[in-house]
């Protein structure tokens, strides 16, 4: 089971993206029931998600109309939510280093 850091994040980007809302719910709650030991495991169920700097997952959300970009750390069994935002939006971030910004994507 993960401990996912900064719940209250993930419901700001739920206010800013209703459309999204739902979907980033649905997978709030299937990771804190998941106990993935790496990211093979992760991998195998999320098979579109991907690994970068930092220890950061990006997750397609609703059929890749949106991006998350979390930081795992299976050893500890915690994730922290950094970004999300639309596609076009992911394109425009540096992906290794962007973090949530109250009132911001």
């Amino acid at each position: 089971m993960f401990n996912i850091i900064a719940r209250k994040t993930l419901l700001e980007y739920c206010k800013r993206y209703p459309l999204a809302s739902l979907a980033l719910q649905e997978w709030y709650h299937e990771m804190i029931q998941h106990g993935f030991r790496n990211f093979n495991e992760l991998k195998l169920v999320y098979g579109n998600s991907s690994l970068i700097a930092d220890d950061r997952v990006v997750f397609n959300i609703m059929g890749n109309k949106y991006r998350l970009i979390v930081r795992i750390v299976f050893k500890y069994k915690t994730i922290q939510i950094k970004w999300f935002g639309n596609h076009a939006e992911y394109d425009e971030i540096d992906v290794g280093s962007t973090k949530f910004k109250k009132g911001k994507s």
